[in-house]
């Protein structure tokens, strides 16, 4: 092997090194189906892979940046088809996964020529060493990249469930482009200050940037992920405050009832003193309308909660929904306002808002459920709903548009039952969505 053959790293090498890259990731990611159809689809990756780079291994060096652009859709093309993610995120991932498998293939690469060359076996191919040093290294580096996401599963559980934006996606994409352009410059021209002119010189410069690039995106990585995270804690802590603000108007509006309920004894003293019948009957309709308005308050134990079932009863009044509810509130008792608000008023509008959606108005109905289960509260919420229900996980996928503005609901919901060392739990059962929730009981 001449030391211009030993400089070039093997396309089937490459090829495993741009697959496993990509399993990887695939495993940490949420992903569109399992089991045999997984593995079917990687199998026809690796073959489709093989076969591209196989072919474009001898054509002239012209072609070299579109076989590899080539080869990166083709990566991407699997992560989108794989894993539940949105393209932006995709095309992120893909970026990444690349630098790590051209930092994996060109460090086993050199690897294995340092040993074949210096061993004195130039004129052959040590075969049993040349996979033994790909098996060896592949395993290191994909397996100490898999154990550094694994760690950081539920650190980026914001990013992989929020699209990136533009700007993040093609700010990651530039800095992969410079990583490959500086790593690989030597194979394309030596007259710059930056190319190498020997083979282990190449190799140093080719193994080094993509290490260097694989740390820089790693950080960068780390950076997108604090930064997502701040922002669904903002957009949390700001359902929090409008279910807050919510109930403060609704507070407002109850005493407002509250204050129409007893004008009606003064009502009901003109009625007596009215001869005409018309009027009489006006009278009767209006004292009507403001008693079934009375009658959507709640007396649960909890002022809190009954403020929040009150303003929810008046909505589903007004839009034929109807909510029952048995609910002790005392057991509540040990619960913030602000946390009592956004607990109920956030599980009370999803559903009120999934109802809304049945064309049917006899199957508008929703039912909540708070009472003592040994030591725990069991809140149990259901509400029917319209048309199929798809969950990404153990979480509903929204079916609004712009999916990156919502969910929040549900997350707060079980941000707050985490708080008080409890869980929230989601399911659809026939016709019915319910949501449970155990707080455990303070002895």
């Amino acid at each position: 092997m001449n030391e211009e053959l030993l400089g070039n790293i093997p396309r089937i090498h490459t090829a495993l090194a741009e697959w496993t890259a990509c399993m990887v990731c695939v495993a940490q990611l949420p992903k569109r189906f399992h089991g045999v159809k997984l593995w079917s689809a990687a199998g026809g990756f690796l073959a489709v892979l093989c076969v591209f780079l196989g072919l474009t291994g001898n054509l002239p060096v012209g072609w070299f940046l579109p076989c590899i652009i080539g080869a990166v859709l083709m990566m991407f093309g699997f992560l989108a088809l794989c894993c539940r993610i949105p393209l932006k995120n995709a095309a992120y991932c893909c970026v990444r996964v690349f630098i790590i498998a051209e930092f994996a293939a060109s460090l086993e690469w050199q690897l294995y020529s340092y040993y074949w060359y210096f061993a004195g076996e130039g004129q052959g191919t040590n075969y049993l060493m040349r996979w033994a040093v790909l098996l060896g290294t592949y395993l290191a580096v994909f397996g100490l990249v898999y154990l550094l996401e694994f760690r950081r599963r539920n650190s980026d559980v914001a990013l992989q469930s929020a699209e990136l934006t533009t700007r993040e996606m093609w700010s990651s994409i530039a800095i992969a482009a410079a990583i490959y352009g500086l790593s690989n410059l030597s194979y394309v021209t030596e007259n710059t200050p930056f190319s190498g002119q020997g083979v282990y010189e190449i190799f140093n410069i080719r193994t080094l940037v993509d290490l260097g690039g694989m740390a820089i995106l790693h950080g960068y990585h780390v950076q997108l992920s604090e930064l997502h995270a701040r922002r669904e804690v903002d957009a949390l802590q700001n359902v929090l405050q409008a279910q807050y603000t919510q109930y403060q108007q609704s507070q407002e509006s109850i005493e407002l009832i509250n204050r129409k309920y007893h004008d009606l004894k003064h009502q009901i003293a003109v009625l007596r003193a009215e001869a005409d019948t018309e009027k009489k009957n006006a009278y009767l309709d209006r004292m009507e309308e403001e008693i079934k308005a009375y009658e959507a308050q709640n007396k649960t134990g909890n002022q809190v909660l009954d403020t929040v079932l009150t303003s929810k009863s008046l909505y589903c009044q007004q839009h034929d929904i109807s909510l029952t509810s048995v609910v002790d509130g005392t057991l509540l008792d040990f619960m913030d306002e602000m946390d009592l608000c956004t607990l109920f008023g956030n599980a009370l509008d999803n559903a009120i808002e999934s109802v809304e959606k049945v064309q049917d108005l006899e199957k508008r109905l929703i039912h909540l459920s708070v009472a003592r289960q040994k030591g725990f509260v069991h809140i149990r919420l259901e509400n029917t709903y319209a048309g199929e229900l798809k969950f990404d996980g153990d979480l509903p996928i929204t079916t609004k548009a712009d999916s990156r503005n919502h969910g929040y609901g549900l997350k707060s919901i079980r941000q707050t039952a985490k708080k008080y060392g409890g869980s929230a739990t989601v399911a659809a059962k026939g016709a019915w969505f319910e949501l449970r929730i155990l707080l455990p009981l303070s002895e």
